[in-house]
């Protein structure tokens, strides 16, 4: 006697596996990438908890509609204020684990194929907004010589000189900093847990070199940029130190008052000056921790200087073009042949 198909699983287990085996056991994704797929979830069911009067473990897969899905992220757009890119980012959260669900819940593929149908919002990329190498030295030098100031002028340099994300900087331990002449540099651990090593300034070393020396409490293990607390600066701390020193920065530089500066911008400050100086375009990938070169390649779109170089070397239209002459002698020896 053949043994009844097996049943098959529920939505709410399906949900529970996918983030307690999948993403953290089988994927090992870093606590970031699975912090953000949880909130979209989060936000997910909540709304659909309201619209369908079920609550999530009641739910099934037959609920998960496009008209759902569609549904819930008009209300990111419309009733949270989302960006298109915040909405897609949700929307590929979904889509996560909705491949992960098909090859779990076979019964459910009909279902599952069509809200995967549900499609990514295209939206206009802004042009990237970076400083000039003026503008990013004052705002650089305008901490003071005090502990936090200090802390800020390297937060800073480090900022400007590796263009890392600002997660990765304020996450830079003390013993992941290399300050040997010839090898000086700064390992990090960048997205999906990938870690590359930049080299570092002479200028760099030297200001870490007199960080350190103010703090010789820190071991290897101690965050390089703590707070008062001795813990690792937050996102907000970093975003809130660089408000103040471009405030003040804007005494000597007025027009950086008229900017939204933020520590992103510094990374798009240091890509477009490496891209400048003739670095090329893959190395800059590397730099910055890229995983496709087609997001390196935005800043040459960017680049408006490397643009107007490239439109000089070509003739106006009105311009007329001289027609090459051969020096006599060369007009002689094809004669000859």
């Amino acid at each position: 006697m053949s043994k009844p198909p097996k049943a098959p699983p529920s939505f709410a287990t399906l949900v529970q596996t996918y983030f307690a085996e999948y993403l953290v056991q089988q994927r090992a994704l870093s606590s970031c990438t699975v912090a953000a797929y949880r909130d979209a979830f989060v936000l997910f069911l909540g709304f659909a908890e309201s619209r369908l009067g079920k609550s999530p473990t009641a739910m099934a897969m037959a609920d998960i509609t496009p008209e759902l899905i569609m549904a819930f992220l008009d209300h990111l757009e419309r009733q949270r204020h989302n960006s298109v890119r915040s909405r897609n980012a949700r929307l590929a959260a979904l889509r996560a684990f909705l491949k992960f669900a098909a090859h779990r819940d076979v019964s459910s593929l009909q279902v599952i194929e069509r809200a995967l149908g549900v499609p990514v919002k295209r939206f206009e990329r802004p042009m990237f907004g970076y400083l000039s190498r003026e503008e990013m030295l004052a705002v650089i030098d305008t901490p003071d010589g005090t502990w936090t100031g200090q802390r800020d002028h390297v937060l800073f340099l480090l900022l400007y000189n590796t263009g890392a994300r600002v997660s990765e900087i304020t996450g830079v331990k003390v013993g992941e900093v290399v300050l040997d002449d010839g090898a000086a540099c700064v390992h990090l651990h960048g997205k999906g847990r990938k870690q590359r090593s930049v080299p570092l300034w002479c200028s760099t070393v030297k200001a870490v070199r007199a960080w350190l020396r103010m703090n010789p409490q820190f071991d290897t293990a101690s965050p390089l940029l703590p707070n008062r607390n001795g813990h690792a600066m937050t996102r907000n701390n970093a975003h809130q130190r660089l408000a103040l020193a471009v405030k003040t920065a804007t005494q000597t530089n007025p027009d950086l008052a008229k900017r939204r500066i933020s520590p992103h911008t510094i990374r798009h400050t240091t890509a477009m000056h490496l891209l400048q100086a003739g670095v090329d375009i893959s190395v800059i990938a590397l730099w910055l921790g890229h995983e496709s070169p087609t997001t390196t390649h935005h800043y040459v779109e960017a680049d408006l200087t490397m643009k107007e170089r490239a439109l000089a070397r070509l003739h106006e239209p009105e311009a007329k073009i001289q027609r090459y002459r051969a020096p006599d002698s060369l007009i002689d020896f094809l004669k000859t042949l």
